[in-house]
């Protein structure tokens, strides 16, 4: 069993709360500590937002090195 408790031992631990948070709030608790849990993950990855969002945009497309015919020629 993980941390080295038995079956009685976590039964015991999740009643105390249930008793402590209530059968209601229950549901609320986990899914906040779920997205806690999963910020705190991507913070360690170094993944946030703004790199989510940059790794979506598509680049610019590139310039030409080569002057087109359009574009004058430059001396100097």
């Amino acid at each position: 069993m993980p941390f080295g408790l038995g079956f009685s031992e976590l039964l015991l631990v999740f009643g105390v709360v249930v008793l402590f948070f209530g059968g209601k709030r229950l549901p609320e608790v986990a899914s906040g500590m779920g997205k806690g849990i999963r910020d705190f993950r991507r913070a360690l990855s170094g993944v946030d937002e703004d790199s989510v969002q940059a790794a979506k945009v598509p680049p610019a497309a590139a310039t030409p090195a080569v002057p087109t015919p359009e574009e004058p020629k430059r001396l100097g």
